[in-house]
This record gives structure tokens, sequence and C-alpha cells, in this order.
């Protein structure tokens, strides 16, 4: 792979118009703007990140969480390309300089799948139909396009929002450019190589999609069937933006929650830099009695180290890179320092956070919300002659085609209309349709 074609501004679904465009604006600008002013991303704000949804302390949830790594994303874009172009000056009149841009995008993107309730939603509805009452359509189903139903994945998720024609809607969805699109595709295969994690970046119906842009950027085929392709190299900063920001701000949270005490905190923060480091920074804590400032100004200090770290990565790292060679994620491959640091945080985040009571309510009410919901409107969209059926189709918005003459893309309509729930939109669903909950009269 090479960076004169991993880099295009030709936009999906406006292919025929690559060559008209004349805008001051970035093309990867354009694409940020786009996804700011959208209401997928406007609903991000009451999709749970981590934490309940807002008690009287505001923790992130996925609006937050997104506009943070974007902005970590932009940082370690910025900082790749600069060190490429030195290495490179030939690449200053391509569209290398703008990585930070469409890092930085990809990043705004990288959630906008997940359905409500975080990683709790997305098991509800893999279960739903490897374990749940969504197994009786298995026979119904070619082989594919049940792997994807019994995988589902919030990445790949974001890659059909961004890329499908709904209903009404213009031809190729938010139509953003390819070098973006491709940024967000963390496991760039079908969903038949997902393994038991569940991992993979499209749905059938976008393989063919994903293939076009990964044929025009000149991303590195692996085997043809089940489609599997390298990842394309930004891929792996919009990853680093994520876990570097997800790791740092869980623990804040925490420690604000008081799941984590001040001294855990500051112990934790501390543990990823060296002594003389460690010396100067709790000198510096001392400017300041505020605790919270304090915790921030050591979180601060640990995402631009792993900032640094990061970028070192992918440098030292880029010819496997481009070669399609490279395995894991940057974080695991800096410094011995920071990552027993960053792998010391993980521990305890698993065991103190994560495994908390809070935490584990709402996954264990998530759950059985969108279990819910699932049974109801799949239930309807298999059996619409009943008149209850009819009730629950005819509730869904026009735009997801919930009425499809094929019944797998009558259960994608499905998928599309509970994934792009709020928490709250889908809460107050799941009580209207229990009769636990009226419209106010």
């Amino acid at each position: 792979m090479n960076w004169n074609t991993l880099i295009s501004a030709k936009r999906f679904g406006l292919e025929e118009f690559h060559q008209e465009r004349h805008e001051n604006r970035s093309e990867f600008q354009r694409d940020y703007d786009r996804l700011v002013f959208s209401a997928p991303f406007r609903r991000l704000q009451n999709k749970t990140q981590v934490f309940p949804l807002p008690g009287s302390i505001f923790v992130h949830n996925r609006l937050t969480h997104s506009l943070e790594v974007s902005c970590v994303g932009r940082s370690l874009g910025n900082d790749v390309a600069k060190a490429i172009l030195t290495r490179q000056p030939e690449l200053k009149d391509s569209y290398l300089p703008e990585i930070g841009s469409i890092v930085s995008a990809a990043c705004l993107a990288h959630d906008l799948g997940n359905p409500p309730f975080g990683h709790s939603g997305e098991r509800a509805i893999s279960t739903f139909f490897s374990e749940g009452k969504g197994m009786t359509l298995k026979g119904q189903l070619p082989a594919e396009q049940w792997e994807d139903l019994t995988h589902f994945e919030g990445n790949a998720n974001a890659f059909r929002l961004l890329t499908h024609q709904f209903e009404g809607r213009r031809k190729g969805g938010f139509v953003l450019t390819y070098s973006t699109l491709a940024s967000i595709v963390k496991y760039p295969f079908s969903s038949s190589l997902a393994g038991k994690k569940s991992k993979f970046g499209f749905f059938t119906t976008e393989e063919d999609s994903f293939r076009r842009i990964a044929e025009e950027l000149g991303m590195k085929k692996l085997n043809d069937a089940p489609l599997k392709y390298a990842r394309h190299p930004l891929v792996y900063l919009v990853e680093a933006a994520d876990d570097i920001c997800y790791q740092m701000m869980d623990i804040e949270d925490a420690h604000k929650l008081k799941i984590l005490t001040t001294q855990e905190t500051q112990d934790l923060l501390l543990s990823y830099f060296p002594e003389e480091r460690k010396t100067h920074m709790l000198k510096t804590l001392k400017l300041v009695s505020d605790v919270n400032e304090q915790i921030a100004y050591l979180r601060s200090c640990v995402i631009g180290l792993l900032i640094q770290e990061c970028t070192q990565a992918f440098l030292n790292n880029e010819e496997n890179i481009l070669e399609g060679e490279f395995e894991g994620s940057l974080i695991k491959h800096i410094s011995e320092l920071p990552a027993g640091a960053y792998k010391h945080s993980a521990d305890i985040s698993l065991k103190k956070i994560y495994r908390s009571r809070d935490v584990l309510d709402i996954e264990l009410a998530g759950f059985r919300i969108i279990s819910t919901l699932l049974d109801l409107m799949i239930d309807a969209v298999c059996s619409p002659e009943k008149a209850y059926s009819q009730l629950l189709i005819n509730r869904v918005s026009d735009q997801y085609n919930i009425k499809a003459p094929v019944l797998y893309e009558r259960i994608q309509a499905v998928l599309d209309y509970i994934s792009g729930m709020t928490d709250v939109y889908a809460l107050d669903l799941y009580r209207k349709i229990n009769g636990n909950s009226l419209p106010a009269v």
C-alpha cells in the first residue's frame, strides 16, 4: 500500500462529481463538519459510554467520548504526517498533510453504529439470534447473513449507517470521502471470519461498498472468500486515540464517582512516568488545591505521553503497516514503562470499574430492554399480517425499509431502527410497549 493512493478525497456516492469540486474548505474537514451536524451524532449525547446517564455528576457519554477521541486522533494524525513528510518530502503536495483531519473525522464516526446501553446492547442483539428466540430464523437465512446477525458489531453497523441509502435519503449515505470511511473499519473482513470475538467490519449488504472503497485506495487484499483486507493504515491511529481516551477518561470518571480513591487514581496516572518526571509532576500538583483539577492535570500528562508513544510506534512500524503485516494495536507496541502502566490501568478498570454494581445494573437493564424490543419487532416483520404487528410496524420511521420483500432486509431494518435509538428513547418505548407508561393526556 502507498500513501498516494491511500488518501483520496473521492466521495462515496458522488464519484461522478469528483473532479468538479473547487472549495477552500478541505474535503476531509467537510467530513468532520457533516458528522457534527448529523442527527446520529447528536443522539450520541444520550447513549451510554460506561456509567449510567446522568446522575448529579456528569460522566462521559458517547458524544463527549467521541469528541475527545477526535481531538487525540487529530494530534496523532498531525504528528505522524509531520514525521512522514520529514522522511519523504516528495509527499508534501499529496493529501498526506491532511491525515490529522481524516483521523479526526473518523474518530467522530467510530461509535455511530453502537446501539443503546453500550456493549450490552451489542451483546443483546447478537445473543438474541445465537441463544434467544431469534434462533428460530436460522433455517430461513443464508449462512453469511446468519453470521452477520449472530456476530452483530457496532463497527460494522457504523459503516452501514454511513454508506447505506435509507428510504427517502440520498445515494451514498453520509457521502463521506473514501479515506474517512476506510479509516473507521477496524476489522476489514466479513462476519464469517469474526470468530469468538464477534469482530468484523461490514455486513454482507455492504461488502460491495467496502470492496469498491478498498480497491480505489489500493488496500491490500488478503483473501477473496470470505472477503478480507489489510487495515487502512489510519485505522491504527483511530484505534489508538480510542484506546487512550477510554482508558484515561474512565479512570477520571471513576474517581468522580468515588469508585476509585484520589490516591488510587494518582498512583495509576503517575505510574506511567519515570521517577524524575514524577517528582516534577507532584510539585506541579501542589500549585492547585482542587482535587479534580489535580487529577485532570495528571490525566492530560498521560494522554500527552501516550500520543507521543503511539506516534512513535506507528513510525517505527510504518513499513509493516503499509505491507499489511503489522499485528495488534499501537498501544501494544509502546515502550516498556507506559505499556506496563497501561496494562495495570486496564486490569484495575476491569476489576473495579467495569464490574462495579452501577455499570452492571445498566448493562442488565439494557440487555433486557433491547432483547424485549427485538423480540417484538422481529416477530412483527416475520408475521406482518397480525394486528399487533401492524401497530408496531406503523410506529417505525419511514426511513427504515421495514416492509421490504426480503426477510433479511426487514430484519436489518429492525436493527437499524433499534441501534439508532438513544438509551432514553429505548427505555421509553419499552415502557409503552409493556403498558407501563402511557402518553401524557
